[in-house]
């Protein structure tokens, strides 16, 4: 269990002295490959945080955190782990830390895999180029505010009529057992075609290559950076052996990536011409921060997090007091997204609390300094050492929230529950602040949400009810104009269909 302080400790006026990091980093090589086969083949990711943080008895210790041997040359391991939420906003100061090729840890891809450019996510706030991308990313999301809707709802309506097709194949082919309909591959294509028409302002159906096969492309593109950091559930040790002990090349990649280069060259070029004139980025660096916005950011982030999202909201026991009863009741109640849907609104805060889509966040420290943790407890990082903030753990700090190993899609509503969004880190800063030039809060902060909301909401346009599992609809109920309804079922094609308002 995470350790907490006690409420005595937390109400001292008296700030205690700081103290020395507890943890230990083990012998060279040995203790870093000890600690990189309990996080990837004897505990999980969130037992490895939890064990070592009740191990030290506070929630900032030392410890190693993979990729390390044996090739990984230029690595260091050694990190300074953070899982509360106090001590947590220390990476959000930018006095305080350093973010320069620090994305998923001490391990960097490398230029390589984005064109031959450093792109914005791997540039720390001082140096000037930051800015200009920033803004940038910035001024593409305000551009496509207005197509966004629109283009999401249709690529939404196209991915459903995918997935009930394949529902109602299956449901007449079963002979007693449940049918089930997989979403995520619709689900992918639709968030890769509306990203690149709300984004980059290209139709992906310009290019049926780009089309059909751009979203495995990304998919690809992300495996290939991200393996070495990531638990596959491959069998062991050929997981250790293959994937996690040697960076893997960025030439596999190319092929695809330059399709999309070109895609976005010759598609996009309007978008391109905008870094240029308003922002002063060449065409090469647009477009590979663009390619990089589309596929890490946006795409990567929304596969991640909209599954577990849907599979949340449909789980057959419904356990959060008729959850799907009273969002559809919500949803069906008005047009909006922003204000007028609170329930909708606080479940995805509360989904992105529980299953944030980047676990970690880094930040290697400018100078010497003290980390504040609740009750004013103090520790002493050195500078240059790595911060290694674990956000699942502390978004569910116990000095913060009540139940908060639970789902509670209720918290973030009212007075009460909007001063919890200080608290919610997912976009690299606190959920109540807002991004800008000078920081490294995600741009597309409030994109997300609304973005999630309005899945959320056409899902509950169009049915009544719905259940999943995993990542496969099991259930669909279609909305009907009368009171009853009927689940989906093999039908005559002339079934009532969904009304979208």
């Amino acid at each position: 269990m995470l350790p907490t302080f006690s409420p005595t400790a937390s109400a001292s006026a008296a700030t205690p002295p700081p103290r020395p990091i507890p943890g230990s980093y083990g012998p060279p090589v040995i203790g870093a490959l000890r600690d990189r086969l309990d996080y990837f083949w004897f505990q999980s990711q969130d037992e490895f945080f939890r064990r070592r943080a009740a191990a030290n008895r506070s929630t900032v210790f030392r410890t190693n955190i993979p990729p390390t041997f044996p090739f990984f040359v230029g690595v260091d391991p050694r990190v300074v782990a953070v899982v509360d939420a106090a001590a947590f906003t220390a990476l959000f100061d930018s006095t305080l830390v350093d973010k320069r090729d620090i994305l998923i840890g001490p391990y960097n891809p490398g230029a390589g895999f984005t064109g031959g450019t450093r792109v914005g996510v791997y540039l720390d706030t001082e140096e000037p180029e930051h800015g200009r991308v920033k803004e940038f990313a910035m001024a593409l999301l305000h551009r496509g505010a207005q197509a966004w809707p629109a283009e999401l709802r249709a690529a939404a309506d196209a991915m459903l009529d995918a997935v009930e097709a394949d529902l109602l194949a299956k449901q007449q082919q079963a002979t007693g057992g449940k049918a089930s309909a997989s979403y995520l591959v619709p689900l992918q294509q639709c968030i890769f075609r509306f990203l690149c028409k709300a984004l980059v302002g290209a139709d992906p159906a310009a290019d049926w290559v780009v089309d059909r096969f751009g979203f495995t492309i990304l998919d690809v593109w992300l495996a290939v950076q991200l393996l070495p950091t990531q638990k596959v559930g491959v069998i062991q040790p050929l997981e250790e052996l293959l994937i996690h002990s040697f960076p893997l090349p960025s030439f596999v990649i190319w092929p695809g990536y330059h399709l999309l280069y070109r895609f976005v060259e010759k598609h996009g070029a309007e978008t391109v011409e905008l870094a240029a004139r308003e922002h002063g980025i060449g065409e090469k660096d647009a477009i590979n921060n663009l390619l990089f916005v589309l596929g890490f950011n946006a795409f990567g982030g929304f596969s991640v997090f909209l599954p577990f999202l849907v599979a949340k909201i449909g789980e057959a026991s419904d356990p959060a007091a008729g959850l799907r009863r009273r969002l559809r009741e919500e949803v069906r109640a008005t047009n909006a997204v922003r204000g007028e849907m609170p329930l909708v609104r606080s479940t995805v805060y509360e989904m992105l609390r529980m299953r944030p889509p980047v676990p970690l966040q880094f930040g290697r420290a400018r100078k010497d300094f003290v980390l504040r943790s609740h009750g004013g407890a103090g520790f002493q990082v050195a500078k240059g050492e790595v911060l290694c903030g674990y956000q699942p753990l502390a978004m569910r700090d116990p000095e913060v929230f009540d139940r908060p190993e639970e789902f509670v899609p209720e918290r973030f509503l009212g007075d009460e529950g909007q001063a919890l969004l200080q608290h919610l880190f997912w976009s690299n800063g606190p959920e109540n602040s807002q991004p800008a030039a000078g920081n490294k809060q995600c741009a597309a902060k409030e994109v997300v949400v609304d973005t999630a909301c309005m899945l959320v909401a056409e899902l509950f346009r169009r049915y009544d009810d719905f259940e999943v599992e995993g990542t496969s609809f099991t259930k669909l109920v279609k909305r009907q104009p009368a009171a009853s309804s009927s689940s989906l079922s093999p039908a005559p094609a002339a079934a009532a269909e969904p009304s979208v308002k």
